[in-house]
């Protein structure tokens, strides 16, 4: 691996081999999202947690201080909404000399396998593999589902991860499901965690979390179980013990009682 790339990666993944990355792209197809309506708000208090964000050009112009960020992510497909009819017809919407521009660590596409819009998604993917070797940015691939939210199984998910990963990505964001092992060991390329199946507590998230780090995943780029809870740096400091200190769901469970009184406190 080129030096580039290497050192890229190098601030992505720390030095134990774990990652806690922090999506707030959900804007881009999604508008004001709860909680997400002023996101430099929502990224401040999170930050000095997160080991990267993912992120647009236009949130991250207007909403992080360039002498106060950390490794990005950047979002560069996009081009539909949840008005429009189909979710999926996305396109590249942001340059590799922009990425370059904006001194990113890594850019960031989404994949629909088994939609109309499969083979351009896919395609996508590769065009942005080829530009992203050029110049020593690593891909990372979404592997999303829409709203089709069915398609959250071992299978489709294996399928759709091993699929991004032989067309060059150098990470792989997927949801976390039961026989989450199958999508992992399928998978020759890092898997992050990008969320799992809709829970009523904190402590159902760390379970998924956790189950999915032992089943081999490096971390998550988890959002808004994170920034839509009522108290996210509880949160935020909850997760990072699991992925980054090993916690079981039960620690950090008492991490997250115990910062959740602090925030409270917080005028």
């Amino acid at each position: 691996m080129e030096w580039g790339m290497a050192n890229r990666m190098a601030q992505l993944i720390k030095s134990d081999g774990h990652a806690l990355f922090l999506p707030v792209d959900h804007g881009y197809f999604q508008g004001p999202t709860r909680k997400l309506e002023e996101p430099r708000k929502t990224l401040e208090p999170l930050l000095p947690y997160a080991d990267a964000i993912f992120i647009t050009r236009g949130v991250l112009r207007s909403s992080v201080d360039p002498d106060n960020s950390k490794p990005i992510i950047l979002r560069v497909s996009g081009g539909a909404s949840m008005a429009g009819k189909d979710l999926s017809n996305e396109g590249i919407t942001t340059s590799m000399e922009e990425a370059i521009r904006l001194n990113v660590s890594a850019v960031g596409i989404s994949v629909f396998v088994g939609s109309d819009y499969e083979k351009e998604s896919l395609l996508n993917l590769s065009k942005l593999v080829d530009e992203g070797e050029k110049y020593g940015i690593p891909v990372m691939a979404v592997t999303a589902v829409g709203r089709e939210l069915e398609k959250r199984d071992a299978r489709y998910l294996a399928l759709a991860s091993r699929i991004a990963a032989e067309l060059g990505a150098r990470v792989v964001k997927t949801y976390w499901c039961e026989n989450f092992e199958k999508v992992v060991t399928g998978c020759p390329v890092p898997v992050v965690m990008a969320g799992g199946p809709h829970v009523d507590s904190e402590l159902q998230v760390f379970e998924f979390v956790w189950d999915g780090m032992q089943k081999g995943a490096i971390g998550v780029n988890l959002g808004r179980n994170i920034w839509q809870n009522d108290f996210p740096v509880a949160m935020m400091k909850a997760i990072r013990a699991i992925i980054h200190e090993n916690a079981t769901p039960e620690e950090a469970q008492a991490i997250f009682d115990s910062e959740k009184g602090k925030e409270k406190k917080k005028p």
